[in-house]
């Protein structure tokens, strides 16, 4: 069980660790067409449209038109950017953090198969720590994104004992 628990924090982090690869190739083909697309607008206001919708709604809804034309004329004003999208050494090193952080924030849940023999015991007592592990990254959340922490808490507990029973009950 403990080799099985280990192999799956890997695969996991691995898994977590390529999906943010994909995510920040995605952001930087993103921003290549949307360059693109600003410096081909055929009028000003077709690329002030293109720079809101590559910002954060919030964002964009409280700049002028002044300065949609400054970053407009900014954009139109910076060097080539690849043909391409290209990962650069930071988003290697990024991935890798997160292969890291998975691994370390799963390996709590690991430990109680290293020092315990009853594979019961050693369960249950898995299982309380990442109910609190659920808990805590959860009242984080709270805090980070302006919500209750307690009730984020409780919800990001109560939603992944959802999920594990759900995959529990599909054969995982």
């Amino acid at each position: 069980m403990l080799i099985g628990a280990l192999g799956c924090n890997l695969a996991w982090g691995t898994i977590d660790a390529a999906m943010y690869l994909m995510a920040r190739f995605s952001e930087h083909g993103q921003g290549i067409v949307a360059l693109r697309a600003v410096r081909a607008a055929p009028d000003p206001k077709r690329a002030y449209r293109i720079i809101a919708n590559a910002m954060p709604p919030l964002l964009a809804s409280v700049v002028s038109l002044a300065q949609f034309e400054e970053m407009r004329q900014k954009l139109i004003q910076t060097p080539e950017l690849p043909s391409r999208p290209r990962l650069s050494k930071d988003d290697w090193l990024a991935s890798l953090g997160v292969f890291l952080l998975v691994l370390t924030a799963t390996l709590p849940v690991v430990l109680p198969f290293i020092f315990i023999r009853e594979t019961t015991r050693a369960l249950r007592i898995s299982n309380a720590i990442a109910i609190a592990t659920l808990f805590a990254a959860g009242y984080a959340f709270g805090c980070y994104s302006g919500h209750r922490p307690v009730a984020m808490g409780m919800l990001m507990v109560i939603v992944g004992s959802a999920l594990v029973g759900m995959t529990i009950a599909l054969g995982g």
